[in-house]
C-alpha cells in the first residue's frame, strides 16, 4: 500500500468517512485492497487497546447477561481452553472482516445496532449513557450507505435524545415502538414514516407499574426505575449485592398483581414487559419487511448487540440463514451470534470499515 493510501485510510478512521471522503471525490488508487484495509484497522485497534423464585432471580441478576462460560474476570478474554473454543465458534468480526465482505457481495447490507454497551459504554446512571461524538459520526456515516436501525430496550424518544440522528430507524422498548427516519431516506421502499406500536393497550398498565415500582423500591439505595413507555426497567448496577434479594422481592410483589406482564433480565437490570410475542427479533423482521426485504435473498442483515435481549435477533438471523449477529462482550457467553467484538471501540472500527468498502 502506498503512503498516500495509508494517510487516506487512517484519516478516515480518525475523523469519520463523511469528513474525509465525500462521494463526489474519491482519489483512491485502484490498488487499494480489502487485505490492506483489514491490516490497517487491526494495527490501529491493537495500538489503542491493550423464596426459591427469589433466589433464582438473584442468580440471574448476578449473571446480568447471557450465561457466561467459565472464565477468569480479567478485562479482556482470558487464555483458557473454554475461551479458545468460544473464539473458534465466535471469532472477532474484525479479523473475519474479509469473509463478511465476501458474503455481502451483490447484497444490500442492513445494519441493526443496540444502544447501551454497543454504541455507548455501560455507565452507572442510565440517564448519563451518552454516545461519544466519534460514535455518533460513525453511525451517521454508515446510515449514508446502508439502512440503519437502533434497536433498544430504551424508550424510543430517550434513545433518540442520545443519538440525535434523523436518518435512522428507531425501535424502542425492545422493538415494541418503531418509527422510520424523520427525513428523506433513499432506502425506504414503503411508507416513509413507518410507525408501529405492538403493545399500545398496555400503556396505562405500564405507567401504573412504573409508579408502583418507584414507590416500592425507594427504600433500596441505588435503585433506578426507568419508564421506557412499553416496558419498565429496574436498574440495580448501583445497588449493594446484599440488597438484591430484597429488590427482587419488591419487584415480584408488584408483578403478582399484573399477570399480563413478564420479567426478563439484562445487564444489571430487571425488565418488566407485556406478555406478547414481540421482541428484538420480531422487530428486525418487521423492519426488513418495511424496507422491502422480507423474502429477498439479496439482503445481508447485520445485528450488533451486547445483551440477553439481543439474542432474539441473533436467533432470527440464524434461523433465516441470512446475515450475521455480532455479540459485543469481553467475556465468553452462550450466544446465537456468529461473530464477536469486545467493546464499543471495536464497533466503531467495524462500522468504519463497512463504510469504506461501501465507498470503494
Amino acid at each position: 500500500m502506498t503512503n498516500q493510501q495509508n494517510v487516506v485510510v487512517l484519516d478516515v478512521i480518525s475523523r469519520g468517512v463523511s469528513n474525509v471522503l465525500p462521494r463526489s471525490s474519491l482519489p483512491v488508487p485502484k490498488s487499494f485492497s480489502p487485505q490492506d484495509l483489514k491490516m490497517l484497522l487491526m494495527k490501529r485497534f491493537e495500538a489503542e487497546n491493550g423464596g426459591a423464585k427469589i433466589s433464582a432471580w438473584v442468580d440471574s441478576m448476578r449473571a446480568s447477561s447471557p450465561t457466561r462460560i467459565k472464565s477468569s474476570t480479567t478485562a479482556s478474554l482470558p487464555e483458557t481452553d473454554d475461551t479458545s473454543s468460544w473464539i473458534v465458534h465466535h471469532p472477532s468480526a474484525l479479523s473475519m472482516f474479509e469473509q463478511i465482505v465476501a458474503a455481502s457481495k451483490g447484497k444490500q447490507i442492513v445494519m441493526f445496532l443496540d444502544y447501551d454497551g454497543t454504541l455507548s459504554p455501560i455507565v452507572e446512571d442510565p440517564d448519563q449513557a451518552f454516545m461519544p461524538k466519534e460514535m455518533r459520526a460513525t453511525v451517521r456515516d454508515v446510515a449514508r450507505y446502508f439502512p440503519t436501525a437502533i434497536v433498544t430496550g430504551r424508550c424510543r424518544d430517550k434513545v433518540y435524545s442520545f443519538v440525535k440522528l434523523a436518518g435512522l430507524y428507531y425501535a424502542g422498548s425492545h422493538g415494541m415502538d418503531i418509527k422510520g427516519p424523520s427525513k428523506s431516506c433513499k432506502y425506504k421502499k414503503g411508507n416513509q414514516g413507518v410507525l408501529f406500536q405492538a403493545a399500545s393497550e398496555f400503556l396505562p398498565m405500564i405507567d401504573e407499574v412504573y409508579k408502583d415500582l418507584v414507590e416500592k423500591t425507594k427504600s433500596i439505595p441505588g435503585t433506578k426505575v426507568e419508564n421506557n413507555k412499553f416496558c419498565v426497567s429496574v436498574h440495580f448496577r448501583c445497588v449493594d449485592e446484599k440488597s438484591w434479594a430484597a429488590l427482587a422481592e419488591q419487584v415480584r410483589s408488584v408483578l403478582n398483581h399484573y399477570p399480563k406482564l413478564k420479567l426478563t433480565q439484562g445487564r444489571k437490570v430487571l425488565e418488566i414487559r407485556p406478555t406478547i410475542k414481540w421482541d428484538k427479533g420480531r422487530a428486525l423482521e418487521f423492519l426488513l419487511e418495511s424496507l422491502g426485504y422480507a423474502n429477498s435473498t439479496n439482503v445481508l442483515p447485520v445485528y450488533i448487540g451486547d445483551d440477553r435481549s439481543d439474542e432474539d435477533a441473533f436467533k432470527v438471523l440464524r434461523e433465516r440463514g441470512q446475515g450475521f449477529g455480532i455479540l459485543v462482550s469481553k467475556l465468553p457467553k452462550e450466544t446465537n451470534a456468529s461473530y464477536s467484538l469486545q467493546e464499543p471501540s471495536e464497533v466503531i472500527l467495524l462500522i468504519l470499515a463497512a463504510c469504506i468498502f461501501a465507498i470503494f
